[in-house]
C-alpha cells in the first residue's frame, strides 16, 4: 500500500515542470535566431531569388545610414520626455491623492481610468478628438482665444506623441507611487511638523526618499515598454513629416513592411534587441544596489 508524501519531500518536480520550460524557451529562442540569421541574409520580399549570405553588410548598411541616428535620437527623446511627465506628474498626483477629500475615491478612480485604454484607441482619441487641428478640443479653444489652431502632428509630432504616451502611462506611475507612499509611517510626516518643517522639507528630506525605489521600479519597466512604441507613431504621424517622429520600432517596421527589406529590418531588430537589454541590465543593477542599500 502506498504511503502518502508527507511535505512533499520527495517529490521530482521536473518532469512536471519541463514541458512548460521547454515550450517557454523555443517560443523565445525561435524568434531570436530567426531574425540572427536573417540579419546576416540578403533576402528582399519583392526580389527572394536574390538572396544569400553577405555578413554584416546590414549592419554596416545601418550604422552609416543617418535614418538609424535620427531614429535613435527620436527614441531617447521619446523615453526621456515620457519618463520626466510620469514620473514627476506621478509623484506630485501620489502626494495629492494620497490627501483625503471630498470624492477622492472618485478622483482617484478617474485618474487611473487612462491606462487601462488600448493604445490604438488613446492615438485616435487625441488624433481626432483633442489635436485635431480643424475639429479637435484643442482648436476650438485657439479660436475661442482668438489663437491661430496649431496643426499638432505637422508642427510638433514627436511633442505630441510624448503627450498621448504620457497621458496612457501616468496613471500607472501614479498607482505604484500612490501604494508606495501610502505605506509611508503619517507619525514621521507628523513628528516633522512639530520640528517646525515646512510642507517642501517633509517632501524632500521624508516623502521623497521614501519613494525612492517605487521611483527605481516605475523608470525600469516605463523605459522597457516605451523602447518599442509603436502604435501611437502608427495611427498618428505615421513616423513623419520625414523621419521627425520616427523611432527604432517604426524605422524596423518600415524597413520590413513598407520597403520589404527583410535583411535589414532583421539587423535592426538586434541592435533594438541590444540596446533594450543593456538599458535593462543598467536599470536592474541600479534597483538592485538600492535593494541591498
Amino acid at each position: 500500500m502506498n504511503q502518502p508524501i508527507k511535505g512533499g519531500r520527495g517529490v521530482n518536480a521536473l518532469p512536471f515542470v519541463a514541458p512548460s520550460v521547454v515550450i517557454l524557451f523555443i517560443w523565445m529562442i525561435v524568434p531570436l535566431v530567426m531574425t540572427l540569421w536573417f540579419s546576416f541574409q540578403r533576402y528582399n520580399l519583392l526580389s527572394p531569388e536574390l538572396s544569400g549570405f553577405v555578413g554584416l553588410s546590414n549592419y554596416s548598411f545601418l550604422l552609416t545610414d543617418s535614418s538609424l541616428w535620427i531614429a535613435m535620437a527620436n527614441t531617447l527623446l521619446l523615453v526621456g520626455g515620457v519618463l520626466a511627465i510620469t514620473v514627476v506628474g506621478g509623484t506630485l498626483l501620489a502626494v495629492l491623492f494620497d490627501q483625503e477629500f471630498f470624492g477622492s475615491k472618485i478622483a482617484r478612480l478617474l485618474a487611473i481610468a487612462p491606462f487601462f485604454v488600448m493604445p490604438t484607441v488613446s492615438a485616435l482619441i487625441w488624433k481626432n478628438l483633442l489635436m485635431h487641428p480643424v475639429n479637435g478640443v484643442s482648436a476650438a479653444i485657439a479660436r475661442a482665444l482668438g489663437l491661430q489652431p496649431v496643426d499638432w502632428f505637422g508642427q510638433w509630432p514627436l511633442f505630441s506623441v510624448v503627450v498621448i504616451v504620457a497621458w496612457q502611462w501616468l496613471p500607472f506611475a501614479l498607482l505604484i507611487l500612490l501604494t508606495a507612499l501610502q505605506s509611508l509611517d503619517h507619525e514621521q510626516k507628523e513628528a516633522a511638523r512639530m520640528d517646525g518643517a515646512g510642507p517642501l522639507a517633509v517632501f524632500w528630506y521624508i516623502v521623497l526618499p521614501h519613494m525612492g525605489r517605487a521611483i527605481k521600479v516605475v523608470v525600469m519597466i516605463e523605459t522597457i515598454f516605451f523602447l518599442s512604441i509603436f502604435a501611437e507613431i502608427y495611427v498618428t504621424t505615421g513616423g513623419g513629416p520625414g523621419l521627425a517622429s520616427t523611432n527604432l520600432t517604426y524605422l524596423i517596421y518600415l524597413r520590413a513592411l513598407l520597403e520589404y527589406d527583410i535583411g535589414t529590418a532583421s539587423a535592426g531588430g538586434v541592435i533594438a534587441i541590444v540596446l533594450a537589454n543593456i538599458v535593462a541590465a543598467f536599470l536592474v543593477r541600479s534597483i538592485a544596489r538600492n535593494l541591498d542599500a
